[in-house]
């Protein structure tokens, strides 16, 4: 029989519905009968005693609000009657100790992957195009368009045949999209543009160079194209000393074009044509070939998140960042308003009182940026977290967390700092979805994993994007942006730990090859530098 009620944690003083439950029900939970007082929908969290003003609300054994009024027992918790509120800290307060998951059985696993010079090992083999300033966006565009058309030879979009047969009022609304044949078969070619490279302030355009090199430093990218206008704020040998700082030593091919030096746009574009299709050939010829699981990369991250969230998808993703860690493979768990609530573990956890000391800091000056500007961490979740149980951004914060499992943080990483260390890192990120992958994967992730409650099709040029639904409704209403759902957890079918051996089995068939993810199916290609202060 399914629970009506979960509690996360033995102190917590509010529980999470399983299901929807109607004023008058009387829940039968931990050996007393609880009356619930107010229609509740699943995913929201009922009152298990009576709160006066200024209580603290509970919630995954950490403070996550405060009662702003009186909220009796069997109430629902709502943005009315709870405000958010966090614990200060100052630094670490306890040692830690970490016993590690038994992964006996993976050590011997191996990937099929890309090996680069550097020792990395790459999960997609791209070559990449992407402009140094948004002036040259355009020319970006038009060699996407050649380069696709002859290149990837793309089948027929059936939604452009659609509005073709009502243009043309023939009645035919079907195409052929039968599978197309690429010229190579063994790379993709992939576009980037952006906003940025110039105008806003020189920091910025040097944020956007580190975050660039680290796309092409990232293991899963063969080499890049790269354009330049000429009198950009994001100047050539800025980029190009971004890219030393993360490798002094790359081997990658990386074609470089200024366009005021070449003259006519026709001129330029011949050029990078020519000197690209001679490249990509060359990229061509890497193989797969095994690599341990230790060479995997992998980014955490949520989006659309609901109630379930933090006591289903987010706790696998957590396990399967333990797991990687013991087989000294890498997480990246970042997003850091949504570790608003949680620093003392995370404190704690730091490896050194100095990796403390960095992330305390990279918070606070986040906070700080983020209140200059009339805002507040508590203004994170957003109205679908709201309207899925997700009240305050403590609350929110202390489901997120759990992405990152229980093992010691080994590295912290400010916004285009690139990852070198084995274990669990933590990035300074935004929470906004795209922002925050398309920083993780800009520090080296190979592969994310993306959960979510509410449905987000976000993915990524150069890196999979595993996505991981709470709960199996979302699963059976958007089968084509879901890849794995965890709602047999909240069934109390399988465990976090079962669940996480299946999907560090997913992830290392995505990463071999073998399987698609829905993003890459979907041709979603995501990319949003984060312009600092302004995102939350």
């Amino acid at each position: 029989m399914l629970k009506k009620l979960i509690k996360v944690n033995a102190s917590d003083n509010v529980a999470v519905a399983l299901v929807n439950l109607k004023a008058g029900d009387v829940v039968s939970f931990e050996g007393n009968n609880i009356s619930i007082l107010s229609d509740t929908k699943s995913k929201h969290k009922i009152a298990l005693q009576k709160f006066e003003s200024g209580d603290r609300i509970i919630m995954y054994g950490v403070l996550v609000g405060s009662a702003n009024g009186t909220i009796e027992k069997g109430d629902v918790l709502t943005t009315e009657n709870v405000k958010h509120q966090s614990e200060k800290v100052f630094g670490r307060t306890e040692s830690f100790t970490w016993k590690a998951p038994d992964v006996e059985k993976w050590k011997n696993k191996t990937f099929m992957g890309y090996h680069r010079e550097d020792g990395q090992v790459g999960t997609e083999n791209v070559w990449l195009f992407f402009p140094l300033v948004f002036c040259e966006n355009r020319n970006i565009e038009t060699l996407k368009e050649v380069f696709e058309k002859e290149l990837l030879k793309q089948k027929v979009n059936p939604h452009q045949m659609l509005l073709r047969s009502l243009v043309n009022n023939t009645g035919e609304e079907t195409a052929d999209v039968s599978t197309s044949t690429d010229v190579f078969d063994n790379i993709d070619v992939k576009f980037i543009t952006h906003p940025g490279g110039c105008g806003g302030i020189r920091q910025d355009s040097e944020s956007l160079a580190k975050l660039l090199a680290g796309y092409v430093n990232n293991p899963n990218v063969a080499g890049a194209t790269v354009l330049s206008l000429g009198c950009q704020n994001l100047q050539i040998n800025i980029f190009k000393q971004a890219l030393e700082a993360i490798n002094p030593n790359i081997k990658k091919p990386v074609l470089i074009f200024e366009q005021q030096k070449m003259g006519t746009v026709n001129d330029m574009l011949s050029a990078i044509i020519k000197e690209s299709f001679e490249a990509i050939k060359k990229a061509n010829n890497v193989k797969r070939e095994p690599a341990p699981l230790s060479k995997l990369k992998v980014g955490l991250e949520c989006g659309g998140s609901d109630g379930f969230s933090g006591i289903s998808a987010n706790p696998t993703l957590g396990a399967v960042s333990d797991m990687l860690a013991a087989l000294n493979g890498t997480a990246i768990l970042s997003e850091f308003p949504e570790l608003c609530g949680v620093e003392q573990e995370l404190v704690n956890r730091c490896v050194d009182d100095e990796k403390g000391a960095k992330f305390l800091k990279l918070m606070k000056a986040y906070e700080k940026s983020v209140v200059d500007a009339g805002s507040g961490f508590d203004m994170n979740p957003s109205p679908g977290n709201i309207k899925d149980g997700l009240i305050t951004d403590a609350m929110k914060s202390a489901g997120a967390a759990k992405k990152g499992g229980t093992s010691p943080v080994q590295d912290v990483l400010d916004y285009g700092e690139y990852v070198t260390k084995p274990g669990l890192n933590l990035l300074c990120t935004p929470g906004n979805d795209v922002e925050s992958t398309t920083a993780m994967v800009g520090s080296g992730a190979n592969v994310v994993l993306f959960t979510t409650g509410l449905g987000t099709p976000t993915g990524n040029p150069i890196a999979p994007i595993i996505k991981v639904s709470s709960n199996t409704e979302l699963a059976q209403k958007m089968p084509d942006i879901i890849d794995i759902e965890t709602g047999a957890v909240i069934r109390g079918e399988k465990t976090i730990e079962a669940m996480a051996e299946e999907m560090l089995a997913f992830i290392i068939e995505v990463a071999s090859g073998r399987i698609q993810t829905k993003a890459k199916l979907l041709n979603q290609n995501d990319f949003i530098p984060w312009k600092r202060g302004v995102s939350l």
